[in-house]
């Protein structure tokens, strides 16, 4: 059975995150690691009020920030997957690790 390692990057910081993902694309690339990806969905722009008192009415102005995400997916290779869970990121960059396992077709449950 092979292993499907699907990593998703988020940051507010676009060159943080491009350049991270530009390093590790290069790590799995001299490792031999099958990858597909860095694919970026579309910036997401987020609007958040703030208050000056926990009651409604008097507001400071809205805080504006814009999140930016990248997915990448390791096809098998299951001892560099693991490498990469185990890597320090910066805290500006959130990362989430999703493994899906894929079964041979015609493979029956049992």
């Amino acid at each position: 059975m092979t292993f499907v390692t699907k990593l998703t990057f988020q940051s507010g910081n676009r060159y943080e995150l491009e350049e991270q993902l530009s390093d590790l694309q290069a790590m799995l690339e001299r490792k031999g690691a099958e990858c597909k990806g860095p694919h970026a969905s579309p910036p997401e722009h987020h609007t958040v009020p703030q208050y000056r008192n926990l009651g409604p009415g008097d507001e400071f102005s809205s805080w504006d920030y814009t999140v930016y995400s990248r997915k990448l997916e390791i096809h098998g290779n299951d001892h560099i997957a693991r490498e990469v869970g185990h890597m320090e990121f910066p805290e500006s960059l959130h990362v989430e690790i999703e493994v899906e396992q894929k079964k041979p077709l015609g493979h029956r449950n049992k």
